[in-house]
C-alpha cells in the first residue's frame, strides 16, 4: 500500500512525523556532477564533517545491512560485520541497494526505507547533541538526535566507521 506524502516529502520524513520525532529538514542545491554527496550535503550546510553521517549499504554474510558513519571518514567493512554478528562484509550492489531501500545512490536514508534492514551506526554518532543524515533525496537532509535515528531503525551503535 502506497503512504501519501505531501509535496516535498519522502518516505523517511513520513516516518519521522509518524513517529512524533523532533527533526529539521535542511535542503540545498544538490550538483549531479559532485564526486562526494556526502561531502557536498556537509559543505552545502557548513556543517562539521563529523556531524554529517553517509549511509551505507552492505552484505553481511548475504544479507544487506544499512551502515550510518560520517562522511569525513570510511567504513570499516569487518567491525561492521562483527557488529552486526557476522563473519564477512562486503560493499552491496548498488542497483540491490536501490531496489530494497526504495531511494536512489546518494539519497538513500536510514529511514523510511522500502524493507527495514538490520542498521549500525557508528558511534562517534554520541558525541552530538544532533547529527544529519539524508532525508532520501539528494540535495535533502535531515537533522535530529542520534538516539532517535538509533531508537527508529533499531540500530546497533558500534564503532564502524574508520578515519
Amino acid at each position: 500500500m502506497a503512504r501519501k506524502q505531501r509535496a516535498g516529502s519522502t518516505p523517511a520524513i513520513v516516518a519521522l512525523e509518524k513517529a512524533g520525532t523532533a527533526f529539521t529538514v535542511h535542503s540545498y542545491d544538490h550538483d549531479p556532477a559532485t564526486a562526494s554527496y556526502g561531502t557536498e550535503a556537509a559543505e552545502a550546510l557548513g556543517r562539521d564533517p563529523g556531524q554529517v553521517f553517509k549511509t551505507l549499504v552492505a552484505e553481511v554474510d548475504g544479507a544487506l545491512t544499512v551502515a550510518v558513519v560520517p562522511v569525513s571518514g570510511s567504513l570499516d567493512l569487518k567491525a561492521l560485520a562483527a557488529a552486526v554478528g557476522g563473519k564477512r562484509a562486503a560493499m552491496a550492489d548498488p542497483a540491490a541497494a536501490e531496489r530494497t531501500t526504495g531511494y536512489v545512490r546518494g539519497g538513500i536514508s536510514p529511514l523510511g526505507q522500502r524493507r527495514r534492514l538490520p542498521t549500525a551506526l557508528d558511534a562517534s554518532a554520541r558525541s552530538h547533541a544532533t547529527i544529519c543524515v539524508s532525508a532520501g533525496r539528494r540535495g535533502l537532509e535531515v537533522e535530529l538526535s542520534p538516539g532517535d535515528l538509533a531508537a527508529l531503525t533499531d540500530a546497533v551503535i558500534a564503532p564502524i566507521a574508520r578515519g
